[in-house]
């Protein structure tokens, strides 16, 4: 039996991914978080998977379920997200460095086969060219999260180049699907909308923005992970249609039959990009289809009983 590994296994992509792997018997999923942004709501309840609050953070924590399981694959989705969030607890993101360090070193001494990293799009900051490309983007934002993850991409190099421990690096871009909690934007829009309250945007709502349907994403990192690919590399995991947060808004208010209005929020002082659009390609490839429209994965979502948690 194949085990695998996934921390922050209680959050929004790491328990849709434990899902769709736990369709698979010859499969055992680990989930471990220390619920302070997971929720219990979201694990799955296949014989096939245990879960085990742990903060990784935590070496010692850790070390034990790594150490008892010895697991063939680790996928290290734990951290502080949000961007609320994150602006407002600095250290508390910086916190999250021991944990990449403590499951890569427990990784390497425990014979895992490969470490699959969530880094994030943030770590591109204000792009320098449209689309970011994994190769030619260079890595430019200052902020904590941005930083850590950039790190973490850092160390997941360093491991392999000294121990051979072979990565694989997620570049995540607005992930979306049901059971997301409403901190994000399209959650959070949908609740709005479904209850006829105001929706609220920063600034003017021209940020432009790319959504990925939790499905397409889940598929590729599966298919990454089963046909061996993007090893040793690093691949963005988002869709390439282009949306202002305006467009967004109106488009749930449309789809929902929604009385909301629009209401304009000053600016965020930092943490709010203009612009943010992946170089899609590897990603295509690897799913040899097309990636599902926002429109169609926002009606998916209306047509789920538990379309948002929390």
């Amino acid at each position: 039996m194949t085990k695998i590994l996934i921390t922050g296994g209680a959050g929004f992509i790491g328990s849709s991914l434990a899902e769709k792997l736990l369709a698979n018997s010859e499969y055992l999923v680990v989930l471990i978080d220390n619920l302070l942004t997971g929720d219990l709501r979201k694990i799955p309840g296949q014989r096939n998977c245990k879960f085990i609050k742990c903060d990784v953070n935590h070496y010692q924590d850790i070390a034990a379920i790594m150490t008892s399981y010895q697991f063939d694959y680790v996928f290290h989705f734990a951290a502080v997200v949000g961007v609320k969030r994150t602006l407002e607890n600095p250290v508390l993101v910086l916190n999250d460095l021991n944990g990449i360090r403590n499951i890569l070193e427990l990784s390497k001494n425990t014979g895992v086969k490969r470490f699959f990293f969530s880094s994030s799009s943030e770590v591109y900051g204000e792009p320098v060219e449209l689309p970011q490309n994994e190769e030619t983007t260079p890595l430019n934002s200052r902020l904590p999260y941005a930083v850590v993850k950039n790190v973490g991409e850092a160390f997941c190099r360093s491991y392999q180049q000294e121990f051979g421990l072979s990565f694989t690096i997620f570049r995540f871009f607005n992930t979306y699907g049901p059971r997301q909690s409403t901190d994000f934007v399209i959650s959070k829009f949908i609740k709005a909308a479904l209850s006829n309250l105001p929706i609220t945007i920063y600034g003017k709502g021209l940020q432009t923005r790319t959504f990925c349907y939790i499905d397409d994403n889940v598929d590729c990192m599966i298919r990454i992970l089963e046909q061996n690919l993007v090893v040793n590399d690093v691949i963005n995991i988002g869709s390439d249609q282009n949306y202002t947060i305006l467009q967004l808004a109106q488009a749930i208010i449309e789809l929902t039959g929604s009385k909301s209005e629009i209401v304009y929020l000053p600016p965020l002082k930092e943490g709010d990009m203009t612009r943010r659009q992946p170089d899609a390609s590897k990603m295509k490839k690897i799913l040899n289809r097309e990636l599902l429209a926002l429109d169609k994965g926002i009606s998916k979502i209306l047509n789920e009983k538990n379309y948002f948690l929390g």
